[in-house]
């Protein structure tokens, strides 16, 4: 395990940091390598009901990708046999991970960094927290974190931070629907324990199944996403914590997930 990328499994989650406050945790070969490990990690864990991804420090979540000349891989280089960036390896990772994922935004969320927390199901920032897509300003445009912008942002809103580069706050992410809540100053961890707590209780198969019907149909049409959905739920009814669900209603008691 790479010491720029932290894993420890708290309260049922997974919560994997990266580790590089100097460089305001920005992205290289390594800590890409690191987060997807401690994704794969984490799904492994049969303990493990959840995913958080945090960077060290107080001033920043994710900075981007790191542009020192000296920085382990680069965002702007492709190698042949491994067509797939680094960073966008990591966006697939995190696309297929079956566990829901939480963003806890601690600081900037920058370029790259604003990638990775689109790249998660569901985010919880601090107050102090800023956003923003700067590559305009040193002459380039987000492209590799582009299709999870689009996904998640409001068009004209997108086309703006964009264009202009230019960073924007934590309130201004949660009217964007870009965060799920700001937490008050001082209780980000109390938050996402909150969130973690309505999240963790809930059947991983139900959710497993949901996030992969919910990645099938986002592209489909109405009438084939419909059609698709038919055959899921069938499919989900049968499984042994919809079973379980059921029973647990009916008998007016907490349910007891099986996991399958």
């Amino acid at each position: 395990m790479s010491d720029l990328v932290l894993q420890e499994v708290r309260d049922k989650a997974m919560l994997i940091t990266i580790n590089r406050p100097d460089r305001r945790n920005a992205l290289n070969q390594e800590v890409a390598t690191g987060i997807a490990a401690g994704i794969e990690a984490a799904i492994a864990n049969e303990a493990v009901r959840a995913v958080v991804i945090t960077g060290a420090g107080d001033k920043a979540f994710c900075a981007g990708g790191d542009l020192k000349p000296s920085a382990d891989g680069s965002p702007f280089e492709i190698d042949v046999e491994h067509p797939d960036n680094f960073i966008v390896a990591l966006f697939k990772v995190l696309r297929d991970c079956p566990l829901p994922t939480i963003a806890r935004i601690n600081g900037h969320a920058l370029a790259g960094g604003l990638g990775l927390a689109c790249a998660c199901d569901m985010a919880v920032a601090d107050p102090d927290a800023l956003f923003g897509a700067p590559e305009s300003k040193i002459g380039l445009y987000p492209m590799m974190i582009m299709p999870l912008l689009q996904r998640v942002l409001p068009r004209r809103k997108l086309m703006e931070l964009c264009i202009t580069g230019e960073m924007f706050s934590a309130v201004d992410a949660l009217e964007m629907d870009l965060v799920n809540y700001v937490a008050e100053p001082g209780k980000l961890d109390e938050k996402l324990a909150w969130l973690l707590d309505r999240t963790t209780n809930k059947s991983l198969t139900a959710i497993r199944l949901g996030k992969t019907l919910f990645r099938t149909i986002e592209d489909q049409t109405q009438e084939a996403a419909h059609a698709h959905a038919q055959l899921m739920v069938q499919n989900m009814a049968q499984t042994l914590d919809a079973i379980e669900g059921f029973a647990a209603f009916n008998e007016k008691r907490k349910p007891d997930w099986k996991g399958r």
